[in-house]
């Protein structure tokens, strides 16, 4: 079987539209994070914070995540099966389609076409497009996968498949809407039930978009960087059942202090603290499987990405059970400190994980090696550095925020106008842009160093 055969041309393309959608999102993220400490760079009525907002979060997620998702998950998928997809012409439409998609979203979110569900803007004719998409990748990906010539499904696979299974159930039950008109639509649940759902669909959207998927990337990506085998395969199993199994009922706790009832939350908050133990299950596998070899993360380049992400998981996936607490929601919710549990899941764990995903494929389907390690890990300590400044600003933000609104005077009023708050908040506003420019440079070298690669690897072909 040769390697074009693997269908390569429909993985590139999907890693280079992520790779732009991802410019895109994050060169929006980081003019909103001026309009924070400088209001005149909101431009209306299409560059106001609100249209860009969920332009950021919408190509960043969909964009770059899921295009990721879909070329990372072609390439696992057949090499896992030891075969190449059923329909390749069918990935290959899949392809243009989802460029079409993101495109017409980000139109779309633009002219203020918003449904107003938080990571479910999108109106009902673009949902459509959305759940057609991911049929034609469910199909491709089942089917490759019954056809198998591997007996042995491998952890990675089981990622895969609940990844598309759970984002199918999620999408669609959270974006059954009445349409009101071809560009506005109505959520078919009202009041408290409506925010129940969403919040359902918004937790495990982050779920099994940021982290199934990643953790499926980890557990291929690692052993074929290190050399080193997996841990413990068992381990993996049983981590992967118990955070299936636990996930799907945590949404709630984006609700503690509503009108939800009580026993509701409750629930969302016993199962958000058991998801500690599969997450760090996954954390201890691939700290054991490095640890045999700790050397690995001074001479493999590749090494520091995937265990400073699943680091950065470990870390988010205490910060997140614990911030669902009573006690502790009820000084951070709302504040900066949110976003930045967000932001380090994303920059550190997500980011991290799949750009070192992208520098094992690209040469590999080129069949070449990486341009410049010395560019690469440029790129690892400028990402690290602008994630922990970005991070670490909007925690003590998010502490100071939610202090400074609980101030009372002796009288019980209110000791700190809103003003007042706001403008404590602006050096560390300036400091988010701050870890916001270190980041995105060190993703322009990331990016040079992949377009190099593919000039390196094209011009290697011409002359073979």
């Amino acid at each position: 079987m040769n390697e074009y055969a693997y269908d390569n041309r429909t993985v590139k393309g999907f890693i280079i539209s992520s790779i732009f959608w991802g410019v895109v999102g994050i060169l929006i993220g980081l003019w909103i994070s001026i309009q924070f400490w400088k209001p005149e760079w909101n431009i209306p009525p299409f560059f106001t914070y609100g249209r860009l907002r969920v332009v950021h979060t919408n190509g960043l997620a969909f964009g770059l995540g899921v295009g990721a998702i879909f070329g990372i998950f072609y390439y696992i998928t057949m090499r896992l099966t030891r075969r190449p997809l059923v329909f390749p012409k069918l990935a290959r439409f899949h392809l243009y389609l989802f460029n079409a998609a993101i495109a017409l979203a980000a139109i779309s979110l633009f002219a203020g076409m918003n449904q107003a569900l938080e990571y479910a803007e999108l109106e009902w004719p673009l949902d459509i497009v959305v759940v057609i998409l991911w049929v034609i990748f469910a199909v491709n990906i089942f089917a490759t996968i019954i056809k198998r010539r591997e007996e042995q499904m491998y952890v990675s696979l089981w990622y895969v498949i609940a990844t598309v299974i759970a984002v199918a159930v999620l999408y669609i039950v959270n974006n059954l809407s009445i349409p009101a008109g071809f560009f506005k639509s109505y959520h078919i649940f009202a009041g408290v039930n409506s925010a129940n759902v969403e919040w359902w669909y918004g937790h495990n959207a982050v779920g099994f978009v940021f982290t199934t998927p990643i953790l499926a990337m980890f557990y291929y990506f690692l052993p074929k960087t290190t050399g080193i085998p997996i841990y413990s395969h068992r381990l993996s199993i049983i981590a992967f059942w118990s955070l299936i199994f636990a996930y799907l009922w945590t949404g709630a706790h984006h609700l503690v202090y509503t009108p939800l009832p009580d026993w509701i939350q409750t629930l969302a908050i016993v199962f958000t603290i058991f998801l500690i133990a599969p997450s760090w299950g996954s954390v201890v596998n691939g700290y054991y499987t490095v640890g045999s070899d700790w050397e690995k993360m001074r001479t493999n380049y590749l090494t520091k990405f995937f265990i400073l992400g699943i680091t950065f998981y470990g870390l988010q996936t205490v910060q997140g059970p614990t911030q669902g607490l009573r006690v502790v929601s009820q000084l951070i919710h709302y504040t900066d400190w949110v976003p930045g549990h967000v932001h380090m899941g994303t920059m550190g764990w997500v980011t991290m994980t799949t750009a070192a995903s992208i520098y094992y494929v690209i040469p590999k389907i080129y069949d070449t090696e990486i341009y410049s390690v010395k560019i690469a890990n440029t790129h690892f300590w400028l990402v690290l550095i602008g994630q922990l400044i970005f991070s670490i600003t909007m925690w003590i933000t998010g502490i100071m925020q939610g202090t400074l609104w609980k101030a009372v005077n002796p009288d019980g009023s209110l000791k700190y106008t809103f003003m007042e708050v706001l403008v404590k908040n602006y050096p560390f506003w300036k400091m988010r842009t701050l870890g916001g420019v270190i980041f995105t440079v060190g993703m322009l070298f990331f990016i040079y160093n992949i377009a190099m690669t593919i000039r390196k690897g094209k011009a290697l072909a011409a002359t073979a």
